[in-house]
This record gives structure tokens, sequence and C-alpha cells, in this order.
């Protein structure tokens, strides 16, 4: 593909950005308490923090001077690469952390192999969705055999067990086959089976169950399952329009357990209030919807799913962590996007940002 011939997208680089600078205030804001108690050090979650978001930032601004077309070489090593891993956190090399064995790594350093296969089943689908665009109304020459992969991967996922991140990569792939043309009765029908499947995983899970009745009544067991909703909820609402002010949260005194991942956008609420929150969710609606812009406007079918799959991923995840925030949906362990602690993820989702913003260079104006 010839040169780029245009700079990237000027407002994804500003939002995204914008976004991961509050990001790291609201993850020392909402840490700091926690990390002087176990680790002696106000700041280790913010340090940590730091380093990969400018790990992240470097990887994305080498992603956005990489032509996109080259991932396109790599797509079924990568996927392979992320199988072989998926199977390694299931052996005894794999870490525990929180009741999943979703890691691999040595002492401090450690990734997680469920974040990498998000985006690399993206440029996966990408490919094939591409190359196979006219078989895709067909169920078993055009569907099934994307679909045999995703939930292959999902159930190895499953294994960890991670249903927040299993739920995004499945989720972000479904998206990506509806937009390549596949039929909606097909859909209706996979929509169906997946309903039986997910209540098969609750009923399996006694755990789940209790995040599903906690979610419709989280005053059931208010010590219980029900306690980091309604701790959330506890702090959504003090903060009102203007918020307690920055640093001035409550909850995060140990009543909303790891305040600076999954419930993160509680605490910027509490201290921000509402303003702050409908900042930050604008600035997630503007990325979007410029995301979209470039994924009808890619030069290719590639580009356009690629592009399309990167912003169906982060919508996903800001429509889930922010409905699990505010007790729309039962509590998931998804964390929201360049705003919530965490290596792998911010990693990950940097590098997406790139491969988006190079696709941005190309796109038809």
């Amino acid at each position: 593909m010839a040169k780029a011939r245009r700079a990237p997208d000027f407002l994804i680089v500003f939002c995204t950005l914008a976004i991961l600078c509050i990001g790291i205030i609201m993850v020392y804001s909402s840490s700091a308490v926690i990390s002087l108690s176990k680790f002696g050090d106000q700041f280790f979650y913010v340090k940590r923090q730091l380093l990969f978001a400018g790990i992240g930032v470097v990887a994305m601004y080498m992603m956005m001077n990489i032509d996109y077309w080259v991932w396109r070489k790599f797509a079924k090593l990568g996927l392979i690469v992320c199988f072989i891993l998926l199977i390694l956190v299931l052996t005894p090399l794999g870490l525990v952390r929180n009741g999943s064995q979703s890691w691999l790594g040595i002492g401090a350093f450690s990734i997680q192999p469920s974040e990498f296969i998000k985006i690399c089943m993206i440029i996966f689908l990408a490919k094939y969705l591409s190359e196979n665009q006219k078989q895709i109304v067909s169920f078993t020459k055009g569907m099934l055999p994307p679909l045999l992969l995703v939930f292959a991967a999902f159930g190895m996922i499953m294994l960890q067990p991670d249903l927040g991140t299993g739920t995004v990569m499945v989720g972000t792939s479904i998206v990506m086959i509806f937009l390549a043309g596949a039929r909606i009765l097909h859909l209706s029908g996979l929509a169906a089976l997946g309903i039986a499947g997910f209540t098969a995983l609750v009923i399996a899970a006694p755990y789940r169950i209790k995040r599903i009745t906690s979610f419709l009544d989280p005053w059931q067991d208010p010590q219980g399952a029900g306690y980091q909703i309604i701790q959330s909820l506890y702090a959504i609402g003090p903060g009102g329009l203007l918020g307690l002010g920055l640093g001035m949260s409550r909850q995060k005194f140990y009543y909303l357990p790891e305040p600076q991942t999954d419930f993160i956008f509680a605490i910027l609420a509490e201290e921000l209030g509402f303003i702050g929150g409908v900042t930050v969710l604008l600035l997630f609606s503007i990325l979007l919807w410029r995301g979209i812009k470039i994924a009808i406007s890619a030069p290719d079918l590639y580009g356009s799913f690629l592009a399309a799959g990167i912003v169906s991923m982060i919508a996903i995840q800001v429509i889930i962590n922010v409905g699990v925030v505010t007790g729309l949906f039962p509590v998931t362990g998804i964390t929201l996007p360049f705003l919530s602690y965490g290596g792998s993820s911010l990693t990950l989702m940097l590098v997406a940002m790139g491969i988006l913003l190079n696709i941005s260079r190309y796109a038809r104006t």
C-alpha cells in the first residue's frame, strides 16, 4: 500500500490521551489509601500505571506508523500464539489472582493472554470476513468456521474463569459478523443458543447466580453478593453535580473493593460528580463516532472490518463497565478502557488505537 497520505485522526488522538490522563489521575486518587496500606507507598499503583501508559503510548505511536495491512499477514500466527498462551495459563505456569487463573509471568511482571486474544481475534476476523464476505450468508460455509474459533477461545477463557473478557470477545466477534452481512435468522438462532449457554454457565456456578440475584436486588445480600454494587451506588450518589472534589472520595477508604480497577468510574463520579462522569462519556462518544467514520471510509473491506472490530470492542467494554458501576448490569469484572488500572488491558487498548489511527491515515475523505 502507498505511503500514508495524511495525518492521523486528531480527535481520536486527543480523546484517547485525554481519557488516559484522566485515568492516571483517578488511579492515583482511588488507590493511594490502599497502596499506602498494602505496600507502604501511596504511589505504587499509579507508578505502574504510568509505566504501562508510557509503553502503551509508544506502542500506539508505532502502530500508527505501521501499515495496517502488515497485521493481515500475521493474523493466523497471532491467533495460534494466543491459543498457546491460553493453554499455558491453565497449567501450573498460570498465576491466580482474585479467584481467576488468567495471568502468565514471573514476580511483578505478568501478562493476561485473554486480553491479547481480543485484538488478535479482531485481526483474524477482519481478514476472514474481507476474504469470505460473499459466503457469510451461508451458515456452514461462512459463519460456522469463525464461530468455532470464537467459541473455542471463549471456552478456554471460561476455564480460567473470566466471563467478562470472554463476553467482550464474543460480543465484538458477533458485531463484526453481523456487519459482514450475516443473516438475521442465523444470528437469532445463535442468540438463542447463547442465552441457553449463558443460563447453563450461571446455573453451573453458584457465585454467578449470586451475581445475578444481587444485580436484581443488591440489598438482599448487602454484606455479600450485593456489596460491590451497593458501595458503588453509595459513591455515585453523594457526588451530585460537581462531586466531592478530587481526592475527597470516601468509598476508597476500604468500602469499595479494588476501586482502581473495575469500579474506577464510581470513584470518578464521587469526586468529579455528574459533570465529570458526563465529560468522560462524551470523550468516549467522540472517540467512537470518529472510529465509526473511519470504518465507513476505510479504503478496503479489511480496513473497514478491522476498524469496526476495534470500535465495537471499546464500545462494549464502556457500556458494560458503566452499566455494572451504575447497577444496570451484573458484576462482570470488565475494565473501563484507558481509565482502569491494568497493564495488559491498557497496553493492548493503546495498541488497538494505534492500528485504528493508521487506518485513519488511509481513510477516504
